[in-house]
């Protein structure tokens, strides 16, 4: 495992500043959490970027590629509708030539007050704490989830059609073939949901399961017989072709990378005066509450997607220029829908931030 270089005192107290001046309780998280959790909420695709490890009674584990959602099940915990949670520790991924364990600082704030103001401070929050590093070269890109979203909508993109979509948007592949002329699933799921047609779902995860020890399968990765039935009438049920133009007009949108003002009037053009007012009028003032953030170091990319699919929301990145766009130096954004998701019905809002020191530091990994 490649460990992280040592990161000087001053730089990682720099670094830190803004979030004590955050304010926040300081919650610790478990560094293995259940990898079903995982890709039940961050999605599969993840699965080739986690640490996997094995638990008690043969359970999958993974060692926390982010510190969002123990956050969030210590949030569910404590019983309280609002709160503010700091935390520093380190993290694990596995990159494409090994597994590395790096430092990370974030905050989570979960409240039910006023998003876009909220969505920019914690933007801001991030900002100030990378440059904090001291490099010359960051820049920081916008996108959101909620708006692509409101754009398949305002174009009359079907309902299911639409969801799934929406639902794709954080992994690229699967996006890319949910744009295809066939909907990803709507043939390739055919035989095996034909097979379990008409049962109900616990009688079908039982053939499934027989069908397994028959063929001498033992499944891995918390996927039940029940949970695999049903995604596969899911899939089965995946909604009616796009059309030419609908397909044309939201390759175009995830195109679109510009300054947010020239971004916001191209994807005004796209939905063909279609009503994104409300969605549009909410960055007009996210953008007014990033007050250190140069105008030239702002970038809407409406592709932009981070591998977390929990993000429902406005969300970021802060990148370095030498670094490259798929190492983050800082990142978060708003995500209300994952307590839900976890059993919390109190809790109607959360967004967050985290930044990496190692790659603040203007000296640190190239």
């Amino acid at each position: 495992m490649r460990l992280e270089g040592a990161i000087p005192a001053a730089v990682l107290a720099a670094v830190r500043a803004p979030f004590a001046a955050a304010g926040g309780e300081v919650v610790a998280t478990p560094a293995a959490e259940p990898l079903g959790l995982y890709l039940d909420l961050a999605g599969e695709a993840l699965r080739e970027e986690l640490f996997l490890v094995q638990g008690p009674g043969r359970d999958e584990y993974c060692l926390r590629p982010d510190f969002t959602l123990g956050v969030a099940q210590a949030h569910l915990a404590s019983g309280a509708a609002e709160g503010r949670y700091l935390y520093e520790g380190p993290a694990f991924r596995v990159a494409p030539d090994q597994a590395e364990q790096y430092l990370q600082i974030g905050l989570e704030a979960y409240d039910a007050g006023d998003a876009p103001p909220a969505d920019a401070a914690m933007a801001l929050l991030a900002w100030r704490s990378a440059s904090a590093g001291e490099r010359g070269d960051l820049n920081l890109v916008l996108g959101d989830v909620a708006l692509f979203a409101a754009f398949v909508t305002a174009l009359g993109v079907a309902p299911v059609s639409a969801a799934r979509l929406s639902a794709a948007y954080a992994h690229p592949m699967r996006l890319a073939r949910e744009l295809a002329a066939t909907p990803a699933g709507a043939e390739g799921a055919g035989a095996l949901a034909g097979l379990l047609e008409g049962l109900d779902e616990a009688r079908a995860a039982a053939v499934l399961e027989e069908i397994w020890s028959l063929a001498g399968i033992e499944p891995v990765g918390g996927r039940g017989p029940a949970e695999i039935v049903h995604r596969l009438r899911a899939r089965a049920t995946a909604g009616p072709r796009l059309t030419d133009r609908e397909r044309g007009a939201i390759a175009a949108y995830l195109a679109v990378a510009d300054a947010p003002a020239a971004a916001f009037t191209r994807i005004a053009a796209l939905a063909s005066g279609a009503d994104l007012d409300a969605a549009l009028a909410a960055w007009e003032r996210r953008l007014a509450g990033l007050t250190d953030v140069p105008a030239d170091r702002i970038t809407f990319a409406a592709g932009l997607h981070r591998p977390f699919s929990y993000y429902d929301g406005a969300f970021f990145e802060v990148r370095s220029a030498a670094l490259g766009e798929n190492m983050a130096v800082a990142a978060g954004g708003r995500y209300d829908g994952l307590l839900a998701r976890l059993g919390d019905s109190r809790t109607r809002g959360a967004v967050g931030c985290m930044v990496r020191p190692g790659l603040a530091w203007k000296d640190g990994r190239p």
